[in-house]
């Protein structure tokens, strides 16, 4: 009998020990164990599974728990207390890293266990949904916003030679999707026990992501040289190249600003974005009281959830497959799509359509990230990258905050929702559309800034 529960133990152990091992290979192909991208791939996987948790136990408090007027209330106060500190993120948090000595090592894990803190402040208000867990959820959004500016301007800094930018942050996102994936059925099991356990389960893991952030290697914190960028800059920096090849006066900054290919993908990124944050919101109060045809309220909301959850992965692996020297024609190609698909699920509202909007939605919204980063790898000095990365996830999380406040403010009507969506995706499609096709026509012959 020993013998056998001796076995059983070390039968236990092995299960994981060989589950980490065989992450820890995947993590560390192509040499990025030895560059350290491996282990910044570990650590968002360590911050995606904490996130997972604070996520579930919001959710269930500010939106499932209260009648759907309530929660559109409710909904609507935490987007509007979010969106002004992210207009402050760009300007403060580059600068901010690039006076403080080990900057982006502590800064990753000083929003780590900020996060931590603020999860079990949530937790002791959590029962009684006062106005108090505003503050802290509003909080833990902007810790974690921090988190992934820091971490995209880490990228660069870790890639192997093997690798390029798209293809690691493909890898880190996957990882962090498919570590939030294996942590939600973990969520409802505590949620299902108590609802403040999954919070005090997300204060420990990001307790240990704090811990992990300081295992990455010294030259992520190296930063002599860098210095805060505006994106109008960068504009009249490829302007001044391209006066310089052509040997002419060249177009006014203004102009030139404009005709930025990074600013165009940021517009770009914008447009999905805001049609992913207003297909969450809207589509999350439609299907509480109005199924998709044929299908009942919680499958549809599942349905619909899995198609974008699904989306977003599937796009992260074709970026990962895709060629890094033509983002502007990936970008150009899933605006296209997306456009598409709404336009096709306004005119025919069906279960089937609006599944497809979602799948859409998290294909192109992966994949526009992944090209806009590739464009500023290819394309900004590395001196100002910091700062550039800083800008632009700031603009495409306020465009997302954007989609989400007319989701909840929409009347509850499906064609609508559809239309409004295909109009967001226009608006990107007219504002960047053209640029990027030129763009595609002449190649890759944007010089890269050194």
């Amino acid at each position: 009998m020993p013998r056998a529960v001796q076995a059983t133990g070390r039968a236990l152990r092995a299960v994981p020990i060989a589950i980490g091992r065989r992450i820890r290979r995947t993590t560390h192909a192509q040499g990025a164990g030895e560059s350290g991208l491996g282990k910044l791939i570990e650590l968002h996987a360590v911050h995606s599974a904490g996130d997972m948790l604070i996520t579930m136990a919001l959710a269930s408090t500010i939106f499932f728990s209260v009648p759907t007027g309530e929660a559109r209330g409710r909904v609507a106060l935490y987007l509007a207390v979010t969106m002004a500190p992210f207009i402050l993120l760009a300007p403060v948090i580059g600068p901010l890293l690039d006076r403080i000595p080990h900057g982006r090592r502590a800064a990753m894990a000083g929003a780590l266990l900020a996060r931590g803190m603020l999860a079990l402040v949530i937790a002791s208000v959590v029962a009684t949904g006062g106005l108090e867990l505003y503050p802290a959820a509003l909080g833990v959004m902007v810790c974690s916003k921090a988190y992934n500016i820091v971490r995209a301007a880490v990228v660069p800094r870790l890639l192997p030679s093997t690798i390029s930018l798209v293809k690691a942050n493909a890898r880190i996102t996957l990882t962090g999707l498919v570590s939030a994936g294996a942590m939600a059925p973990f969520g409802l099991a505590l949620n299902a026990v108590g609802e403040r356990l999954p919070l005090y389960a997300a204060c420990l893991v990001t307790v240990i992501g704090a811990f992990l952030s300081f295992r990455l290697p010294h030259k992520v914190d190296l930063a002599r040289g860098e210095r805060d960028v505006h994106l109008a800059e960068l504009a009249e920096t490829r302007a001044a190249l391209a006066r310089e090849r052509d040997g002419r006066g060249g177009a006014s900054p203004l102009r030139a600003a404009a005709d930025s290919p990074v600013v165009k993908a940021l517009v770009a990124n914008g447009s999905l974005r805001a049609l992913s944050g207003f297909l969450l919101f809207f589509l999350a109060f439609l299907l509480r009281g109005e199924a998709l045809p044929g299908l009942t309220a919680a499958f549809s909301l599942a349905l619909v959830g899995l198609a974008a959850g699904g989306g977003n992965a599937l796009g992260n692996l074709l970026g990962s497959l895709l060629r890094d020297r033509t983002p502007e024609l990936n970008l150009l190609v899933i605006l296209l799509l997306a456009l598409t698909v709404t336009a096709v699920a306004a005119v025919s509202y069906n279960a089937f359509t609006v599944v497809a909007v979602c799948a859409a939605a998290g294909i192109c919204q992966a994949m526009g990230k992944l090209s806009l980063d590739a464009m500023i790898q290819r394309d900004v000095s590395e001196v100002v990258r910091t700062s550039t990365f800083a800008r632009t996830e700031t603009a495409v999380q306020m465009s997302w905050v954007l989609g989400g406040a007319i989701g909840i403010s929409l009347p509850l009507h499906g064609p609508l929702g559809m239309w409004v969506a295909a109009l967001l995706v226009l608006t990107g499609v007219l504002a960047s559309a053209r640029s990027l096709a030129a763009a595609v026509r002449r190649g890759t012959a944007h010089p890269r800034v050194r």
